[in-house]
């Protein structure tokens, strides 16, 4: 595992302080766990940015709802919106 130097504002290094204190966890324990889950979201967002980006550029294909239940064989299902209406 690599050392890492961050600098924290006061207020978010005493909200940290006392909720490694409050439940006996370490404070790079909880800056692990932040780091793992905001940069799975960071990376999910450019993921999706980077593929919208080559959609508008016209260089990928999108097809519509229908086209895709008949290529998977689910053009039989019902929809939940034709359900809700049959009901």
């Amino acid at each position: 595992m690599s050392a890492v130097s961050l600098r924290l504002p006061d207020e978010l290094s005493a909200r940290l302080d006392a909720l490694a204190k409050k439940t006996g966890r370490t404070k790079s324990y909880y800056m692990i766990e932040a780091i793992k889950d905001r940069l799975s979201d960071l990376e999910d967002w450019y993921e999706a940015e980077w593929r919208m980006q080559e959609h508008r550029a016209g260089k990928t294909k999108s097809i519509s709802q229908e086209e895709m239940e008949r290529e998977f064989g689910l053009e039989d299902r019902v929809r939940p919106e034709s359900a809700e209406r049959a009901a």
